[in-house]
């Protein structure tokens, strides 16, 4: 069915995988997550709106920037009627969710410069962590990876060689 086009208002779930990019099992699994939706026509097919090429778009555009598919779910859930989302849904929506994304991009940015460093788990075990973590000092902060997590304050580790 590669390069069919179409000019009805329900298409399979082939001329949908086609035309979207995305695998008929993930269409299946989109509608059992209740991100799309089809009917049955006679013949028991399923049959998909042109607008599930939109919804599918933002899923997929919501999922390349690390929106987990739940948050996703609840967006389009709060869309009037649930309705397929528009540009003003994508401007607002995109805009509430840049901070995650700058929250996310600080924690990669911390865990690419630290990877070869201590992160503050309070191991001791590298012999490194005495210096950094002289006598787990980091234990006062809390559980786990100290250094990595966001808001922790981090010494220049230059100084603590």
């Amino acid at each position: 069915m590669a390069g069919t086009k179409t000019t009805f208002h329900e298409w399979s779930v082939g001329q949908v995988a086609d035309r979207s990019g995305v695998t008929i099992s993930a269409l299946h699994f989109y509608e059992r997550e209740g991100l799309i939706s089809s009917w049955r026509n006679d013949g028991n097919q399923r049959r998909y709106g042109r607008d599930t090429l939109r919804r599918l778009a933002f899923i997929r555009a919501s999922q390349l920037v690390g929106i987990p598919l739940a948050t996703i779910k609840a967006a389009l859930e709060d869309l009037p009627n649930q309705r397929t989302p528009r540009e003003a849904d994508w401007a607002r929506l995109s805009s509430l969710w840049k901070k995650r994304l700058d929250l996310q991009i600080e924690q990669l940015i911390r865990l690419r410069d630290d990877l070869t460093t201590c992160i503050g788990c309070g191991c001791l075990s590298f012999k490194r962590c005495l210096l950094v973590n002289p006598g787990d000092q980091l234990a006062t902060e809390g559980p786990g990876p100290r250094r990595l997590l966001p808001g922790t304050p981090r010494p220049d580790l230059d100084e603590a060689e």
